[in-house]
């Protein structure tokens, strides 16, 4: 991974994706760390002007989420062209995993983003309400599927156990280098959707 300079490199062109500028960021917050990094260091470490930082994220906070919202509306169209006849636990699992299925070449950032989400605690607040959103899309289609209301007790405890799930496999792959993310995802997924009934002591 490249090393971070904090300012703009003599003769670079300013940045014009999303993906860069986030790129960038992450290299700032991880030397500098996310507090002591302003608004002010990712654009002028991008060569842009804070406007057009504000038109990619209205705040510093959302900068390691990316695309979430993006990621979300595509997690809901994957929801729903689920066939019918897939269970919920197997659809959920589904989805999860093309929610997470991350390119190679952008898993070293996407470990810089999850550390940053997970262990930074300015963040947690705001993190809170990403995770709410991620919650209801699942509740939304395992309500659908239930013929309940996304806030009904069932698949409102869904959407938190398949987020604890997802949650405690993020935690697993940053401490263990050499694991896949997927592999994780798909394991602790499986225990959910069978009920924890295969797994053996021993």
């Amino acid at each position: 991974m490249p090393a971070t300079t904090g300012t703009r490199r003599a003769g670079r062109r300013p940045v014009t994706s999303r993906d860069e500028i986030e790129h960038i960021a992450l290299e700032l917050f991880s030397a500098r760390g996310f507090d002591s990094t302003t608004v002010d260091d990712v654009a002028q470490a991008a060569g842009i002007g804070r406007r057009t930082f504000f038109r990619y994220y209205a705040s510093k906070n959302d900068v390691p989420w990316g695309a979430f919202d993006e990621m979300l509306d595509r997690m809901r169209a994957r929801f729903a062209a689920l066939p019918p006849d897939v269970s919920v636990m197997a659809g959920i699992r589904e989805t999860v995993l093309d929610f997470n299925d991350i390119p190679v070449e952008e898993q070293p950032w996407h470990r810089q983003r999850l550390r940053l989400i997970l262990e930074t605690p300015a963040l947690q607040a705001h993190s809170a309400l990403r995770y709410a959103e991620w919650r209801r899309v699942v509740a939304d289609y395992a309500g659908a599927r239930l013929g309940q209301e996304p806030t009904a007790l069932l698949p409102r405890t869904l959407g938190h156990l398949c987020l604890g799930a997802a949650l405690a496999a993020y935690e697993q792959w940053l401490a263990a280098e050499d694991a896949e993310l997927r592999d994780l995802l798909d394991e602790v997924l499986a225990a959910l959707e069978t009920g924890f009934a295969q797994i053996r002591v021993g």
